[in-house]
């Protein structure tokens, strides 16, 4: 979600069990990944806080505005592709550096904008740079410790739950309304400092890659299961994402200001971090079905509950909701994706978690941005509705009960 989707901040895996894994490594390869991770996720979550001074500054419309969040996530999903092909047989400290650039570039292109159509191009070039390094961190990190890896797992897990849950508030307080140029060039500076790291840094060459073993990928499509399980996860991110759209530029209608917008975020986002971890124990299988099943509940909820804008306590509320919804859908799809992967596809098929996650966003907020309010919560849920079919039925069958 993600990324990741909106759920990428939980590990989508990428088949690390063919990684080789060699001596202790300097502390630049786990700073470089961290680094980079950062500007990533503050990307993720100071974006949509800075939606409604793009919109001021260039004259946006709403629909306008659409597309400077999708651009990035459409670019996002192209590049998670990209990785997931090529992350397991090209020398990895490449690919991610090359990722790396290209986001920094973007960023700073997004940054010195001076038109709509530039800053849309900045953020295309960021967000296919997303895709293609953002999946290879766990890598990294596991490489980086061989024999301590869990322990950087977790130092990577922890610092982007805590940069996600607290970077909105504190942009807001300090930096305000005015100043989004500011936070592009703060993600292109993490991103250009984690690419001094990794050029300083040397990891082992990856494997050659296996001649003996050729990918089917026609048997991701014959896996009723894996698809439905896809379908969730469109449905779910998809509802989230137009929520982390919509929430900020309804705000700002009435009035408003980034400081509120900020704290209204972070609680959503450090209310994902928390039961992510309170959740960690029981994503198994018989607490599976109940936690995806109440994954689309709370997001359907925390959509009715945007109806009385002026209530702050409503809205506090809708956040805790959204976030508690993005935990209980994301960890659950990943490990059910992972399951049903077929042989060998485990790699591609966690891209594809990311990307469809992507997909359901920009589907969402494209065609719901034009809709009125009462109109789009309903749409939402529906889409809740049906993801909480896929998750009934994924869940009851022979594969999702054992």
């Amino acid at each position: 979600m993600a990324e990741q989707h909106l759920s990428q901040l939980h590990p989508k895996a990428i088949d690390i069990r063919r990684i080789t894994i060699g001596h202790a490594l300097p502390s630049a390869v786990i700073l470089g990944p961290i680094a980079a991770y950062i500007g990533f996720v503050m990307d993720l979550t100071l974006v949509p806080l800075l939606l409604p001074a793009i919109k001021l500054q260039f004259g946006l419309s709403v629909a306008d505005l659409a597309w400077v969040f999708n651009s990035y996530g459409a670019a996002v999903a192209v590049g998670v592709l990209v990785c997931g092909y090529f992350g397991d047989t090209l020398n990895i400290r490449k690919i991610f550096g090359l990722g790396v650039a290209l986001f920094a570039t973007g960023a700073l292109i997004s940054a010195t904008a001076q038109n709509y159509e530039t800053l849309i191009a900045g953020r295309l070039l960021q967000g296919f740079g997303a895709g293609i390094f953002s999946p290879l961190v766990p890598i990294y990190l596991t490489r980086a410790s061989p024999d301590t890896p869990g322990r950087a797992l977790i130092l990577w897990g922890s610092v982007a739950g805590y940069i996600a849950a607290f970077t909105p508030f504190i942009y807001g307080n300090l930096l305000g309304d005015d100043s989004w140029r500011i936070a592009f060039v703060l993600i292109a500076a993490f991103a250009a400092g984690a690419w001094v790291l990794l050029i300083r840094s040397h990891v082992p060459q990856n494997p050659e890659p296996s001649t003996s073993c050729k990918r089917n990928y026609s048997e991701i499509l014959r896996s009723r299961d894996l698809l439905m399980t896809f379908a969730y996860v469109f449905c779910t991110y998809g509802s989230i994402t137009y929520y982390l759209f919509r929430l900020p530029v309804w705000l700002s209608e009435n009035e408003i200001g980034a400081s509120s917008i900020g704290l209204y975020l972070s609680v959503a986002w450090l209310t994902f971090s928390c039961i992510s971890t309170l959740l960690r124990n029981l994503v198994d299988r018989p607490h599976i079905q109940g936690i995806m099943l109440v994954a689309p509940l709370l997001i359907a909820v925390a959509m009715l509950l945007l109806s009385n804008h002026q209530s702050f306590l409503l809205i506090g509320l809708s956040s805790v909701l959204i976030g508690a919804g993005l935990a209980c859908s994301n960890a659950p799809s990943t490990q059910l994706i992972l399951r049903f992967a077929p042989e060998g596809l485990t790699a591609v098929s966690a891209s594809m978690d990311i990307t469809f996650a992507r997909i359901g966003g920009i589907a969402t907020v494209s065609i719901l941005a034009w809709v009125d309010g009462g109109y789009a919560r309903l749409a939402i849920c529906i889409l809740c509705l049906l993801a909480a079919v896929c998750a009934y039925s994924v869940t009851r069958s022979r594969d999702g009960t054992g």
